[in-house]
């Protein structure tokens, strides 16, 4: 059997490594592209000139606000007129999405600068692709991985602290999707099962959580940095990053998209979508309710989403909820890399039971 990892070629995290961006752009090309998010536009523009400044050239454009074919376009025609050796995201996960298909379909290097700490896409050959509205559309698989992911916790820790636990939200999925993966023998995203490696990774993730989300969470609610931070910023971005990739996924970001079709969770994140996912899918798969329990405890612990209220879906019909599950179990979606039998009603009946379980629990 021949199994696969892949990894981005370097990873720099600390405080204040924003400082070394032009020294480490230099090592990929000397005209770059920094396509940056438009919320931190004016924030992020001096500092990167100053910080590129004798180093790279740089161009700076804002991010459209939509990971979509249609702001790819944009970025690729003004790479090329600018004649860019280099693809620079510089945000959250959507612009950091789009900058990495915007270097694929050039094929040029692409670093990237994640600002908050809220998604495992600073690190994956994968862009999420959404329709101009927002719709989940497709996975755009890559053949690489970033060139650099450059990461200052010290613009981490400013962030508000939402993103950070949304961060957490989906690096909770990573272990128990990779096991679920590692069970069935089911492929990663380089289409082959992935090595032990990336289960470890992903364990290492999970544990990361568990003993320092707590701790992080509060660091950061004061906007300072300390090693708990550190360790939570890595987990929810390196050892995410690696575990799902080289892993695998399965129900808990299938249940993701499938809340994409309920209008009232668009206003929530990434990863406080996959967190509930994780929740239903612990109840799909039947884990032991040690496991459950202890699940349910982090979320509650650091604020993550534990009912369908805490994502704006209080009062949702079944009928309109099994529209979720049934965009959850598309074809080809990951769902189907679970070790047991999947249909739209196990999916409906495990959403509402972690709806439920979320509830009892806070009547306690």
């Amino acid at each position: 059997m021949i199994t696969t990892a892949i990894f981005p070629s370097r990873y720099v995290q600390g405080s204040n490594a924003i400082k070394l961006l032009g020294e480490e752009l230099s090592r990929l090309g000397q005209k770059a592209l920094v396509i940056i998010d438009p919320v931190i536009f004016g924030q992020f523009q001096p500092l990167i000139e100053e910080f590129t400044a004798g180093k790279v050239e740089v161009y700076l454009k804002r991010f459209g606000g939509e990971c979509c074919n249609g702001e790819i376009d944009k970025h690729i025609s003004t790479a090329t007129s600018y004649q860019v050796d280099l693809i620079v995201g510089v945000g959250g996960g959507k612009t950091i999405d789009t900058a990495k298909a915007t270097a694929h379909q050039l094929k040029l290097p692409v670093a990237i600068v994640p600002t908050i700490a809220s998604t495992d896409a600073p690190c994956s050959a994968l862009s999420v692709i959404y329709t101009p509205e927002g719709l989940w559309e497709r996975y755009l698989v890559l053949p690489r991985n970033p060139d650099l992911v450059l990461v200052d916790t010290s613009i981490i820790a400013q962030a508000p602290v939402r993103f950070l636990v949304s961060g957490m939200g989906d690096a909770l999925a990573t272990w128990f999707e990779a096991e679920d993966c590692q069970i069935k023998r089911a492929k990663n995203m380089t289409g082959r099962m992935g090595p032990i490696t990336a289960f470890s990774l992903a364990h290492l993730c999970y544990e990361t959580l568990l003993e320092y989300g707590v701790h992080a969470k509060t660091a950061c609610e004061q906007n300072v940095v300390t090693p708990a931070l550190e360790r939570v910023v890595e987990a929810n971005t390196l050892l995410s990053g690696l575990g799902f990739e080289s892993g695998g996924l399965a129900a808990a970001h299938a249940i993701h998209n499938g809340f994409t079709v309920l209008e009232e969770t668009k206003k929530f994140w990434h990863g406080e979508k996959v967190a509930f996912g994780v929740l239903a899918m612990l109840i799909l798969t039947d884990r032991p309710s040690a496991v459950i329990d202890r699940v349910f405890g982090f979320c509650e612990s650091v604020g993550l989403p534990t009912t369908l209220a805490d994502l704006g879906l209080e009062g949702v019909s079944r009928d309109r909820l099994f529209l979720a599950a049934q965009q959850a179990c598309s074809a080809g979606e990951t769902i189907y890399n679970e070790p047991c039998e999947i249909t739209p009603e196990s999916v409906l009946a495990a959403l509402c039971t972690a709806d439920a379980e979320g509830k009892r629990r806070r009547q306690l």
